[in-house]
């Protein structure tokens, strides 16, 4: 169900992890928090799989979660608004991300997807994957 809680969670968390991203970037931030909403091994609404413990770092940076980029808070809107209303639009698959320099402990467990801007993005090991995932032209994969 689409809620403005739903919708102002994923917006702040676009804002928070891609605002600095293009588009794309911004949409695949979003894809991996409905990835996440889609799979029994996370929370059940937008904002308990933002908010999760540890899921994304900017809500435990102990920094104000207040947007003050109006362009960008307002650009973060229309991708999670757009996400929630009309589903994925690059639909990658990835549960998750980082950035190349974190080095994640989990991620030698997850299925490399690429580089897209300034993140790594993440799925499920391939032996879990029951279809194919495309990628945007400009994901990059990594070693």
């Amino acid at each position: 169900m689409i809620t403005l809680a739903a919708a102002t969670c994923l917006a702040l968390n676009v804002y928070f992890e891609a605002r600095n991203q293009d588009l794309d970037g911004q949409y695949l931030v979003a894809e991996v928090v409905m990835q996440r909403l889609a799979s029994p091994n996370f929370p059940d609404t937008v904002c308990e799989v933002v908010y999760q413990p540890s899921a994304f770092s900017w809500t435990s940076d102990g920094k104000s979660d207040k947007p003050t980029d109006v362009p960008a808070w307002l650009q973060a809107q229309i991708v999670a608004n757009d996400i929630l209303l009309n589903g994925c639009l690059l639909c990658i698959g990835a549960t998750h991300f980082a950035t190349p320099t974190a080095r994640p402990d989990w991620a030698s467990a997850y299925q490399n997807l690429g580089l897209y801007g300034g993140h790594i993005f993440y799925a499920e090991p391939a032996s879990r994957v029951t279809r194919p995932r495309p990628r945007p032209e400009n994901l990059h994969v990594q070693p």
